[in-house]
């Protein structure tokens, strides 16, 4: 009898053993799993949903993450859509810790100028904040008049005006790595 408590106890022992190295196995590859987990991931699990963003110089943005493209997202704040590239966002609140590495949509292999060029069909007036846009001249408004391999060309317009010959006030070339952010100034 005293010896089946010994075996029991012995049992119970090697039970729990197991069970931590179970427990520490587990633990080792979920940190493995999240390791491997980027953040475009986390965006593409949480499209359709609300967050906000933090830009460098200051500004925030909140409404539904709409788009995930390769280097950049769209944010729908209702009255205005925003384009913003990665590198002019410093935080995101509002993500869960859910992640989806399945690209599922076309446009989540889209690159920035395919992105510019496709706003730009439109012809509508747009703000164009730039990477270090700190102060007003920084942010410039007209219509995206060409959409390059890694540049664009803005027409600078005058306030309300379409893109016409009379209308224009200078042709801005912005490399796509100064571009921060580009509003819709068209009201949805």
């Amino acid at each position: 009898m005293r010896w089946d408590a010994l075996f029991e106890d012995l049992e119970n022992q090697l039970a729990a053993s197991a069970q931590l190295d179970l427990e520490a196995e587990i633990s080792e590859r979920a940190r493995v799993d999240a390791s491997a987990v980027e953040l475009i991931d986390r965006l593409r699990a949480h499209a359709g949903h609300r967050i906000s963003i933090a830009l460098r110089g200051g500004a925030k943005i909140s409404g539904k993450l709409s788009h995930v493209g390769r280097d950049w997202l769209v944010m729908d704040a209702g009255v205005h859509e925003y384009l913003v590239t990665y590198p002019a966002i410093i935080t995101y609140q509002g993500l869960g810790r859910a992640s989806s590495s399945t690209v599922t949509k076309s446009w989540a292999r889209i690159s920035l100028a395919s992105a510019l060029r496709t706003i730009g069909r439109d012809r509508t007036e747009v703000q164009l904040q730039l990477l270090d846009g700190r102060e007003e001249s920084q942010t410039l408004r007209g219509v995206l008049d060409r959409v390059a391999a890694d540049h664009v060309d803005l027409a600078v317009l005058a306030p309300g005006e379409v893109r016409r010959s009379a209308s224009l006030e200078a042709v801005v070339t912005l490399p796509l790595s100064s571009v921060a952010v580009v509003q819709s100034l068209r009201i949805y």
